[in-house]
């Protein structure tokens, strides 16, 4: 099998994803390309006599390197060098997503056009020549329309005949005109003495990245032996182009680039008839009109997380019962009142199997989502705030690392990195913790399910992101009024026509997401059990007030009386443990804002590591009851749990202050670790850890004390 490396470059929203999920199906993994932050998606495929590794790039306009996406997308073509680049261009927006194009033109590496979305361009009246416009720009093209798997066999065999040669090797070039070609040429002459840059880079790329004055592409040559002679030629030559064409070199070079697409185009692709209004037009001037926009995509929101909730709890209690019949079977098995019984059924089981029964919800949040954003309404989603981000002093990009926050702060943060300005960017980090991740979704479900009822859980989940996000907002208006000050970027946003997303593409973006939950639940979150159980099982037989074993035996088999002193038994002994001397000594902090159990407070502390070790830890520490007895489930016992004073310890204006506590308080560690990266400082870590607790506890006790005021408990 002869190895194939390919690279998928594009346009956000010209369905690269689509190819890319076609091409390799299930064979996909995800990380981040080392040194940065950025998602790296890789698949493999074979066809023919090919193994086909597929890198999916960043979506991205140009290989101008204004944010990091740009730049890993560049650096990966020019340093990895792939056996070939597909470059996806939208078929109804061609000349600008041709843009692109002409710039990899200039890179020594074999391209293909996918021309995607060729149905949508022919029903927009838009004719394309393919073979013309193969032969102007010296690349071979092929259409697809890969939401429907159309074109995908007609693109493998093009990549192999590639390969082999068989296809248009040479590309064609934009000329710039006279002037600029003539320092381009005087450029190359100069970069040609250095060996390792001549067999790195395509010499006429560099000369024209160095006349843009491409910041990232001065630093290659400032090591060079004549770095001094090529920095006066580049100077002169800007002056020079400057003074001829009365503006900047990178600005006549972007119109030479435009120009070059626009009389290719003018050849090989006709528009049949004017396209007056299309069906996004339609819908936009309803779905994001100044005054309907907004309230029609809180309503869509609400609707989302109402359906979530609704749909999800028939199987959320169906795994509940699982895991209590899988807790009884497994106990069965083990010796009684063994460590290791103990450890399986109310560590393992108990803990891990707390956090699994949210499975439902949280795929089902995302597949939602996932709708959402293929259908094209999440980019007007983001439009639509627009107007609002700036009144709080925010760039307009900042809303989408604020909606990738709904799934996990963690890519979110990452997502920030599109922001060219420090301070929009340092402002939405310090923020985006208040987005209510997935991982929170877990506890609220818990204390919704059994607090209130079914047909008030939506409204009050709703609510809880709602409150993320003002506060998000506050805290941003605070944050550039008083520390980052300064007026907000202007931005610019491509709002893609409405399509009809495919089952498969749904599917692959709802198990991405959802599929971290579980790796956690496997990983992360079973570590923590692990260490819970440890800490409330040990000292394994510490002293009791009591001889309970000699009260039961005088007990006379009265099972009221002997399951009574079972009870109280396993509470003093987790009361005695280390995670009960632990909790009973920082429940104090959480008093003043109704947090009474100490099962709670090491719950909290937990989170730190995970909020989904909130709900396991509970878990864990609740399982006191016998299990060969039977064991009712978590929110019954929350439901049912009492003080020492024989109060309840949870109402439901309780459960409300500790979901906005948790929505609030500190990100988990690797949001944490992210921050410290992306910032590189410990100082704004710190501030993010210290300012978030203190606006949940703050939050948390306004609520609480103040629904005890009114008469809410």
């Amino acid at each position: 099998m002869k190895k194939l490396t390919i690279a998928l470059a594009g346009n956000p929203n010209s369905g690269k994803t689509s190819v890319f999920n076609n091409l390799t199906g299930s064979r996909q993994h995800v990380g981040n390309y080392p040194g940065v932050t950025v998602e790296k998606k890789e698949g493999d495929l074979k066809f023919q006599d090919y193994d086909i590794h597929v890198v999916d790039l960043p979506g991205i306009y140009s290989l101008t390197a204004y944010s990091i996406d740009e730049m890993v997308a560049r650096n990966f073509i020019i340093d990895e060098k792939p056996d070939i680049v597909i470059n996806i261009v939208d078929s109804s927006n061609i000349e600008r997503n041709l843009y692109l194009t002409t710039q990899l033109m200039e890179l020594n590496v074999p391209i293909i056009i996918v021309l995607n979305m060729f149905d949508l361009a022919a029903k927009h009246g838009t004719e394309i020549n393919l073979k013309d416009l193969s032969n102007l720009l010296g690349i071979p093209i092929v259409s697809t329309v890969a939401t429907k798997k159309i074109g995908m066999e007609d693109l493998l065999n093009i990549i192999v005949e590639t390969d082999e040669g068989k296809n248009i090797s040479k590309k064609n070039t934009v000329n710039y005109g006279k002037e600029i070609e003539g320092e381009i040429q005087k450029l190359k002459t100069m970069l040609m003495k250095d060996e390792e840059i001549r067999q790195k880079y395509s010499l006429r790329w560099l000369s024209v990245k160095l006349i843009e004055n491409d910041e990232n592409v001065l630093k290659i040559i400032q090591n060079l032996k004549n770095s001094n002679e090529i920095e006066k030629e580049i100077n002169k030559s800007n002056l020079l182009l400057n003074k001829f064409f009365n503006d900047s070199p990178d600005a006549v070079i972007a119109d030479k680039r435009y120009g070059f697409i626009s009389g290719a185009c003018s050849e090989a692709v006709k528009i049949s008839y004017e396209v007056r209004h299309t069906i996004s037009d339609k819908i936009d001037t309803f779905l994001i009109n100044r005054v309907l926009g907004l309230p029609i995509f809180l309503i869509v929101i609400w609707i989302l997380f109402n359906i979530t909730f609704k749909l999800s709890e028939p199987l959320m209690q169906l795994i509940e019962l699982g895991q209590d019949n899988i807790g009884n079977t497994v106990s069965e098995l083990l010796p009684a009142g063994s460590a290791i019984q103990s450890l399986i059924v109310e560590g393992v089981i108990g803990g891990v199997g707390s956090v699994l029964v949210f499975v439902p919800i949280i795929f089902l949040l995302f597949f939602i989502m996932s709708i959402l954003e293929d259908t094209g309404y999440m980019a007007r989603a983001a439009f639509i705030m627009d107007r609002l981000m700036h009144k709080i002093g925010l760039h307009g990009r900042s809303f989408i690392p604020m909606l990738l926050g709904f799934g996990c702060n963690l890519p979110a943060i990452m997502a920030t990195r599109t922001i060219e300005d420090r301070k929009d960017r340092f402002v939405t980090i310090l923020i985006n913790p208040f987005m209510s991740c997935g991982a929170r979704l877990p506890v609220y479900t818990l204390f919704l399910g059994a607090f209130f009822a079914p047909k008030y859980a939506g409204n009050i989940l709703f609510l809880l992101y709602f409150i993320g996000i003002a506060v998000a907002v506050i805290m941003a208006k605070i944050l550039r009024k008083y520390i980052f000050k300064g007026e907000a970027a202007p931005f610019v946003m491509e709002l893609p026509p409405y399509r009809v997303p495919t089952l498969k593409a749904l599917f692959i973006h709802m198990w991405e997401r959802g599929g971290v939950y579980l790796k956690k639940a496997g990983t992360v979150i079973f570590l923590g059990v692990v260490f819970v159980w440890f800490l409330s099982n040990f000292p394994w037989n510490p002293a009791l007030s009591k001889d309970y074993t000699t009260l039961i035996e005088q007990a006379d088999g009265n099972v009221d009386r002997v399951k009574t002193l079972e009870d109280e038994r396993a509470e003093e002994r987790l009361e005695r443990s280390l995670a009960g001397i632990f909790g009973k000594f920082i429940t104090p902090v959480f008093k003043p804002i109704g947090f009474d159990d100490w099962r709670l407070s090491v719950g909290l502390v937990g989170g730190f590591i995970a909020k989904e070790i909130v709900v396991s830890t509970i878990g864990t520490l609740y399982s006191v009851s016998d299990v060969e007895e039977g064991s009712e489930n978590l929110r019954e016992k929350l439901r049912d749990a009492r003080g020492s004073d024989g109060e309840k310890l949870y109402t439901p204006l309780k459960a409300f202050a500790i979901m906005v506590f948790v929505l609030l308080y500190i990100p988990c560690l690797a949001t944490l670790a992210i921050i410290r990266r992306e910032t590189n400082s410990w100082k704004w870590t710190g501030f993010a850890v210290l300012y978030t607790t203190v606006i949940a506890w703050v939050m948390a006790f306004f609520i609480y004390q103040g629904g005890r005021l009114i008469g809410l408990g």
